[in-house]
């Protein structure tokens, strides 16, 4: 029973259909709104699965259920012949929704997607009248009647579930990168423009007050915690970001050295009990040690936005909980998700990475600063733009010789 119910829920994901609604989503929007807008939806998404559950079980026992049409079937059985037939056609009302709604929105994440210089320049094109991409709708729209012609529903079920169980596991993987990554300060005219710009202090102990309450701060995201550098010394030797980028690469890997052991088990891996028993114990405490590395280190406090809690112990258990349901799936949907995921890589590697903005703007410029103490006990701070040592400044002509 218990193998049924995580092959089920692996398939589970087909249902969700709140992360092809986020490119809609208004950016004028509030973030507390949109955040306990999203909270709701899933509160009662989640509400509704259980339920439905509770009355199936109820209703007929579960293994007599037909696993094809499990509600309308239990209406069958207890002789409610047409409310079998109401359930049946709101599942293909629903399905016909899903269809559409992705027809909706993948065009205009690849629209997203091109208008960065990610994707091919010909999908960001938008209709001059209707204001709308049409060639990605007319694209993936044959793309996704094709792919509708020449598989079946479970076949297609088991694609797009592997698809957004890898999507979330990257996800996840994202939130413990970000977490330990220094903010970047808001950009300032005065460091942007080449011309010195000055910053006045009413007094020299004004700046010593200054300086002191920059030192006495919450240390750096990245950085080891106070409290645990006398017992983590060897920890320091690595440069910013290199302990954290190694424990989240051994905590990915050991989650699915453990996945693999917990879902295929002793008797599929063909190892004696003892090596089992290893291979678990092992991969169990290299997770365990990665996460305690993780948790060493100073992560971004913000205050004005929302951030997942009990970090990285939440995305870790969604990354091992996302690898072992996508481990359910059969071994077709991984062969086609592998193959669909090269092409994908070929695009990024031969086409999105080298007509990519981001990759394509311009570093800004390195900065100094200068304090200068005038008798009167005043302070005025001068940032100045850094010339490079190739370039030579230029000399005053009034000063040569």
């Amino acid at each position: 029973m218990a193998r049924g119910l995580f092959s089920t829920a692996s398939l589970a994901r087909f249902c969700q259909k709140l992360n092809r609604l986020k490119p809609l989503e208004d950016s004028s929007m509030e973030t507390s709104l949109r955040r306990c807008l999203s909270t709701l939806d899933l509160t009662l998404l989640a509400g509704a699965y259980i339920l439905i559950s509770t009355v199936l079980t109820l209703m007929v026992p579960w293994h007599s259920l037909d696993p094809d049409s499990a509600l309308a079937d239990a209406f069958y059985r207890r002789g409610y012949s047409w409310a079998g037939f109401i359930v049946a056609a709101g599942s293909i009302c629903a399905m016909n929704t899903v269809l559409l709604s992705n027809l909706f929105s993948l065009p205009r994440i690849v629209y997203a997607m091109a208008a960065d210089g990610l994707f091919f320049q010909m999908f960001a094109r938008v209709h001059p009248r209707t204001q709308v991409p049409v060639v990605g709708i007319l694209v993936f729209g044959v793309l996704m009647a094709l792919l509708a012609l020449l598989l079946d529903l479970e076949a297609l079920v088991q694609f797009l579930s592997i698809g957004t169980l890898l999507a979330y596991t990257f996800v996840a993987t994202s939130i413990i990168v970000l977490r330990f990554q220094k903010v970047s300060p808001p950009s300032s005219p005065g460091l942007a423009s080449p011309s010195p710009s000055a910053k006045k202090y009413d007094s020299f102990a004004d700046h010593i007050q200054l300086v002191g309450s920059v030192q006495t701060s919450i240390p750096e995201p990245g950085q080891l915690r106070p409290s645990l550098r006398p017992y983590l010394s060897f920890l320091e030797e690595c440069s910013p970001g290199t302990a954290v980028a190694w424990a989240l690469g051994i905590l990915v890997a050991s989650a699915t050295t453990l996945s693999c052991v917990l879902v295929f088990g002793d008797s599929a891996l063909h190892f004696p009990q003892w090596a089992y028993v290893l291979l678990l114990v092992i991969s169990g405490i290299v997770f365990l040690l990665s996460l305690l590395v993780l948790g060493a280190y100073q992560q971004q406090q913000q205050q004005d936005t929302f951030q997942i809690p009990l970090v990285p112990l939440t995305p870790a258990l969604s990354i091992l909980l996302n690898i072992c349901l996508m481990l359910k799936l059969s071994y077709l949907t991984w062969l086609r998700f592998a193959i669909w995921l090269l092409i994908g890589l070929a695009v990024y590697f031969g086409y999105g990475i080298w007509h990519s903005k981001e990759n394509q703007r311009e570093p800004p410029e390195p900065t100094t600063a200068h304090y200068v103490v005038f008798p009167s006990g005043g302070l005025e701070e001068t940032v100045e733009t850094v010339q490079p040592t190739s370039q030579e400044p230029a000399q005053d002509p009034g000063c040569m010789e």
